[in-house]
């Protein structure tokens, strides 16, 4: 049997859409020629032990195959997800996919990093001027806070505790984009990428994901792309202050991954206090 966790396994099932019991838009014959490409005949009672719906033929199939094969196959499907979105015109749950995929790696054996090794050494070898803090577009009390938790952060990476270093910054990149937020309403509000209620309307702030906050800080222009993108990264590393979160993902931070966070905050601030 597979080693997904219930964890793992109820982030497929979102994306999937396996609550109905269909499996994206997978009919019973391409569901069936999916499952061939690997050697399976899913259709057969082996996997009807729950039912004889596509998504518990799914559920039955990842509790009995061996990591290996379970990764193959949702490794394609998850492709399939990817590829339907383009011909739909929609944009995928980007957020979901890479957990996925990062489940795909885990039972694969594989050990993927969010950016390529250069990448991510050229961005740590840049210089970021943060001494302009009291730059940036927050208040006053507000500030202090973040100060003070960017220098508990440098102790923390300084005493080789990468985990608080993660958990410091993603807190910090957080609370200033939310403040940029509140102190520009109007550029946050129109953003393309603004998260809405089911009537359309923005929602309040507070309401936003940092995952939310940082595409629309990228849109309106307060973060550069490589930015972004590496704030991504750390949000998804903050995200593993829930326990079972770290479990799923098997990921094991080290000085390595709390000195790009912590680069991470410094460019994000220099880019919000270098555009006021």
């Amino acid at each position: 049997m597979s080693s997904l966790t219930d964890v793992e396994k109820r982030y497929f099932e979102a994306i999937f859409r396996m609550s109905s019991g269909y499996v994206l838009d997978y009919t019973n014959a391409t569901f069936e020629e999916l499952f061939k490409r690997h050697g399976i005949d899913i259709h057969s009672p082996r996997y009807m032990t729950y039912g004889s719906s596509k998504a518990k033929k799914l559920r039955s199939f990842w509790e009995q195959e061996p990591d290996e094969l379970v990764a193959r196959v949702l490794s394609e499907m998850l492709d399939s997800y990817e590829a339907q979105c383009k011909i739909d015109g929609k944009d995928p749950n980007q957020d979901l996919l890479q957990k996925c995929r990062r489940i795909v790696a885990r039972l694969s054996g594989q050990q993927v990093s969010a950016q390529p090794a250069d990448e991510i050494d050229e961005f740590l070898r840049r210089e970021f001027d943060i001494t302009n803090l009291d730059k940036l577009p927050i208040e006053a009390g507000v500030l202090k806070i973040i100060e003070a938790r960017l220098e508990e952060a440098r102790k923390a990476l300084a005493a080789g505790a990468p985990l608080a270093v993660i958990f410091l910054c993603g807190s910090v990149l957080e609370g200033v984009l939310l403040g940029v937020a509140v102190h520009s309403p109007e550029r946050f509000n129109r953003a393309s990428s603004s998260p809405k209620t089911s009537d359309g309307k923005v929602k309040p702030f507070h309401k936003w994901t940092l995952a939310q906050l940082i595409d629309v800080a990228h849109e309106v222009g307060t973060l550069k792309l490589d930015v972004k993108k590496f704030s991504h990264s750390l949000r998804d590393f903050r995200n593993y202050i829930h326990p079972y979160e770290q479990m799923a993902s098997g990921f094991a931070p080290d000085q390595y991954t709390a000195k790009v966070c912590l680069q991470v905050v410094k460019a994000a601030l220099a880019c919000i206090a270098g555009e006021r």
